[in-house]
């Protein structure tokens, strides 16, 4: 129960008597806004879990690194009328994930340490048993992920994630597939996300696209910014027959540098994908200079407005976005990384609700929509 009498005003009430321009309220929601999740329009789900992370650690403190941060962003967004209003709100951060996460964690450290050849030998009964105690956690968290983002959506919200590591979103997407027919992925990111159960972990980080695949209504992947990619994946992508597409830095790089537009580049990235869109949104497909903290940078990327203006491309080419994550975002030495994270998640928001119609951009009409 609500005990600020804040939380006693309806959601036109607080919005009349907030001030956008004045000090953040840390103890309100996030971005410092007066609403509770029955009022806002958007839900952010977080998830702190980075059990299979194989390279630096952190991103299970991503979902409160934002949250903070987010009390230092200037809420006016000047292409869209009163953004802020449309309410946006992050449930609770579930502490007793967030424990299981740190315990697993532990445990699965020094197995991918002995994977590598650095660690101390590990019998085959602990591997087995480390590797099935991970997939029956990994489950239950997409369950429950699943099952609140159902109660969001059935509620009429708009949904997001914010991660924790990239296998954190698979719940969110199955409970999205109820709601949809089809829809395709957008995934800005700079690793495939297509190994088959990595390190033997089936839902690992790293293999969370090849398990997207597996639900049959997500039609299309389109990846944007990959720059690091195995073999088997590469193979992975040539096998599927147009269903994958993607577009690795390198080549987006060297089209800007031999005269083609980004704009021109981004429509042929749209082109790609159908009508429904769900965005998967790892930082580390922005330049690393963006992300110091995220687990496995790489050189190279996206700036922060290249990838925004490829989100507001989308909505203005009349797709619809049916949700998105936001995913290894971790705090690493101070205020940045979660600054910038907080920055993208508040876009991220925005512009999925212009998509269905709940915020109107400034000086934009949408393309006519797809058949």
């Amino acid at each position: 129960m609500e005990q600020n009498s804040q939380f006693m005003l309806s959601k036109q009430e607080k919005i009349n008597s907030f001030d956008p321009s004045g000090v953040s309220n840390i103890g309100g929601g996030i971005f410092g806004l007066p609403f509770n999740t029955d009022e806002a329009a958007v839900i952010l789900i977080p998830v702190p879990w980075e059990v299979t992370v194989s390279y630096n650690a952190g991103t299970a403190a991503g979902p409160e690194a934002i949250r903070q941060a987010s009390y230092q962003l200037d809420l006016f967004d000047p292409a869209i009328e009163n953004a802020w209003q449309l309410g946006i709100a992050m449930d609770d951060v579930p502490h007793h994930w967030a424990q299981r996460s740190h315990e697993l964690r532990q445990k699965t450290k020094s197995y991918i340490s002995w994977l590598e050849g650095g660690g101390e030998a590990l019998s085959s009964e602990i591997t087995a048993e480390l590797i099935n105690s991970v997939q029956a956690q990994s489950l239950e968290l997409q369950h429950y992920i699943k099952a609140k983002a159902t109660e969001y959506l059935n509620a009429g919200k708009l949904v997001g994630l914010v991660g924790g590591d990239h296998s954190t979103p698979l719940g969110l997407m199955q409970a999205l597939a109820e709601k949809h027919e089809e829809f395709g992925i957008l995934q800005f990111d700079a690793h495939a996300d297509l190994r088959e159960a990595y390190e033997g972990f089936e839902y690992s980080h790293a293999s969370i696209m090849f398990n997207a695949l597996k639900i049959k209504q997500v039609k299309k992947l389109v990846q944007v910014g990959i720059r690091d990619i195995g073999e088997s994946e590469a193979e992975l992508i040539r096998l599927a027959n147009g269903r994958v597409t993607t577009f690795y830095d390198a080549a987006l790089k060297e089209a800007l540098y031999e005269g083609a537009s980004w704009k021109k580049q981004c429509k042929k990235i749209i082109a790609q994908l159908p009508q429904k869109v769900y965005i998967s949104f790892d930082i580390d497909g922005l330049d690393p200079k963006l992300c110091p903290g995220t687990g496995t940078p790489v050189a190279g990327g996206l700036e922060l407005e290249e990838a925004l203006y490829l989100v507001k491309a989308l909505v203005k080419s009349g797709r619809e976005i049916i949700g998105f994550d936001l995913c290894e975002v971790a705090p690493g030495q101070d205020e940045w990384n979660g600054n910038v994270g907080a920055r993208l998640l508040y876009k991220l928001c925005n512009w999925m609700a212009v998509s269905q119609n709940k915020l109107k951009a400034i000086g934009h009409k949408p393309e006519e929509k797809q058949p």
